[in-house]
């Protein structure tokens, strides 16, 4: 009998349109499908207690679908290089494949794991599953990475082929079984009952991820442009944690979505370009996850103030539409995106607290954690990044909770408490708040 071949699934936790899936089935091989759980090689950045709770629940529903076909999924601990070895030496298998990661530090690690296997005979083929657009395929007229983000999507929509989602290939069952942890040995999920409202809010895993777009494309698509942004109305897509995790790639849904040839789906499609552009960004300038992409912002002096950071984070603040946000983000794992620009404009400038520390909270928060998206909104929200709001753009909470909540329905689900003597009082004054930011701006100006 053939020996099977290796797909080593990580943000890819489907099996239409994967890839590397595809690829590793050609001539009826049978697979050993293997998750290594190795957050210590994500540096800086390993998943965050929401991310890990989806993860756990991601998992499970691809071993179900793996199961139904007479395949078990594998999991094993890291160091990857080390998993992989073992289940190589247990399998006899010559070939693995996998679909690429383009997180700084998980590029690093995957290239030494491709040398040595390599090394060792072993065949490794590689895959984009993640983006339309692998982040090298798309540079400027000078050959050099784009910072904006308009010209940047001309070039990707000038360079479109039809995006054709790959079948759900047809699996060889596989005997015998491999030893693999229980995911409850991960400890994935929190020991608290934190997640309860994640649970009522989303069905991770690849049916979840089409019955959301299916949602979306039956009930909401030709709406989008009008009401995406106010978080009352169910307006956007809500497809973010699942295109994280891969449980829906990126080309299916521009294929489902495409098929509309509407001015509305277009609109939703140019979001799907800024989730380009934030990966774009941050491949070819890694170090933005911890720095920001202009320079002049590393002598922003920004305030250590943590009661303040933690009313932000608790939403306490005493501007509804700040708190409603926060609280909505605790309670399921999900923000609106109008909401996050409000939310972090008050952290980054009313506070005059770092958007580094928005980024970790949010890191830690949302289910649709994304290294590149994390990095390119707050750095936009904070002035500091590629194609950004200028500093000076401050958003007035209470300004932007009338435009985009007039009949306080978001305000009025999440902060019932608003009236009352119960809720705090500000904890800052907008107006001072915005001449103190702006006169630190002038500082780093002068300097």
């Amino acid at each position: 009998m053939n020996k099977p071949a290796l797909v080593w699934f990580r943000s890819d936790l489907r099996l239409a349109d994967n890839p590397a899936l595809s690829a590793a089935v050609v001539g009826q091989k049978r697979i050993v499908p293997v998750f290594i759980w190795a957050p210590e090689e994500e540096g800086d950045w390993p998943p965050g207690a929401a991310s890990r709770w989806w993860l756990h629940q991601s998992l499970k529903a691809l071993d179900t679908d793996l199961r139904r076909r007479g395949i078990n999924l594998v999991i094993r601990r890291g160091p990857s290089l080390d998993a992989l070895r073992s289940i190589i030496r247990e399998t006899g298998t010559t070939e693995i494949f996998w679909n690429r990661r383009h997180e700084p530090a998980l590029i690093d690690r995957d290239k030494r794991v491709r040398q040595a296997l390599t090394s060792e005979g072993i065949k490794v083929e590689t895959f984009n599953a993640s983006l339309l657009f692998d982040p090298e395929e798309i540079s400027n007229s000078s050959g050099k990475p784009f910072q904006v983000f308009t010209p940047f999507w001309r070039a990707c929509v000038s360079a479109a082929p039809d995006f054709i989602p790959l079948p759900r290939p047809a699996l060889q069952k596989a005997t015998p079984s491999l030893p693999s942890l229980a995911l409850d040995a991960l400890a994935l999920e929190p020991a608290v009952d934190w997640p309860k409202g994640f649970c009522s809010a989303w069905q991770p895993g690849e049916a979840g991820a089409h019955t959301m777009l299916r949602r979306f494309l039956d009930d909401t698509i030709e709406k989008y442009p009008e009401q995406r942004d106010y978080p009352a109305i169910s307006g956007t897509s809500r497809l973010s944690p699942h295109l994280h995790f891969g449980e829906i790639s990126p080309r299916q849904v521009w294929a489902a979505c495409s098929k509309r040839r509407s001015a509305a789906s277009k609109a939703f499609l140019r979001q799907l370009g800024w989730r380009e552009f934030a990966h774009h960004l941050l491949y070819h300038f890694p170090h933005t996850a911890q720095k920001p992409l202009r320079p002049q912002f590393e002598r922003f002096r920004w305030r250590d103030d943590p009661e303040k950071l933690r009313a932000w984070q608790r939403g306490c603040t005493g501007y509804p539409i700040v708190d409603a946000g926060m609280r909505e983000l605790w309670t399921t794992g999900w923000m609106h995106n109008r909401v996050r620009m409000i939310a972090g404009s008050f952290l980054v400038k009313d506070l005059l607290l770092s958007w580094t520390e928005g980024a970790r909270w949010f890191w830690d928060t949302l289910v649709d954690a994304d290294l590149a998206n994390n990095t390119l909104g707050w750095q936009w929200v904070s002035g500091c990044g590629a194609d950004a709001a200028p500093y000076f753009r401050i958003f007035n909470p209470e300004t932007q909770s009338k435009k985009f909540d007039p009949e306080k329905g978001y305000v009025g689900r999440w902060v019932p408490e608003q009236d009352t003597p119960d809720y705090p009082r500000p904890i800052v004054n907008h107006a001072r708040a915005r001449e103190r930011a702006l006169e630190a701006l002038t500082l780093i100006k002068k300097r």
